[in-house]
């Protein structure tokens, strides 16, 4: 940025612009942001060996490069991939641990072969069927995403499958905590109930950035630069 009374800086005020419009999880943001600033510094620093001045070879650069309209689209598609990428693995990760937490609960006041409610069946398969659904998605996001072409709603209806899950393991776990006799080891029913919480908090939380990101990639640009 400039600074008052200081020399011009549009390699900086481009990035910081960019920076701003730009929405996905941070360190991937992060690492492409690097990236431009360095391909701006070496288009430069090449119209500066070429004998252009110092301020006018850094626009020479950033007028090369794009501007925030017509280089922030591309930008943030890779970066909504990367975030739908990471709430999958989100879910991928976190309903394990609340299956563990299941078996906490049936341990701590039933025979293991108790069979759950009939009312936590549909959440459990839900959060389950999410699970599949997400390890799919990592796949999808991963090496295949460099060789086709994905589905423009993948990341949407990535953040979507997330939501369901984060609001199917919670019921699923009350649903089973509830069906617990008062006999019941309840320190033990009280942590499996803390780890899904803590589970449908990141889990919820990843969403959300996906419905965001998701928003933003298939918005039109000025629509996009106005919502960041």
């Amino acid at each position: 940025m400039k600074a008052a009374g200081g020399p011009a800086d549009p390699i900086g005020d481009h990035i910081a612009a960019l920076s701003a419009a730009l929405h996905g999880p941070p360190r991937a943001k992060a690492r492409m942001i690097a990236e431009m600033r360095d391909g701006l510094a070496d288009a430069a620093a090449a119209h500066a060996g070429a004998g252009m001045a110092g301020e006018r070879a850094a626009r020479e650069a950033v007028r090369g490069f794009g501007t925030v309209e017509e280089v922030a689209p591309g930008c943030q598609r890779e970066l909504t991939i990367a975030q739908a990428r990471r709430t999958a693995a989100a879910v991928a990760l976190a309903v394990p641990l609340v299956m563990a937490c299941w078996y906490l609960i049936v341990s701590a006041g039933h025979d293991p072969a108790w069979p759950p409610p009939p009312t936590a069946l549909l959440p459990a398969g839900v959060t389950i069927a999410a699970a599949v659904v997400s390890a799919a998605a990592m796949a999808a996001t991963g090496g295949l995403a460099r060789r086709l072409a994905l589905p423009d709603r993948l990341p949407l209806a990535m953040a979507w499958t997330a939501t369901t899950a984060s609001v199917a393991m919670v019921v699923a776990t009350i649903t089973m905590a509830v069906a617990t006799p008062l006999t019941a080891d309840w320190p033990l029913v009280a942590l499996a109930g803390l780890l899904t919480a803590t589970a449908h908090g990141t889990v919820a939380a990843s969403a959300r950035a996906c419905r965001h990101c998701a928003r933003l990639a298939g918005a039109p640009p000025a629509a996009a630069s106005a919502d960041g």
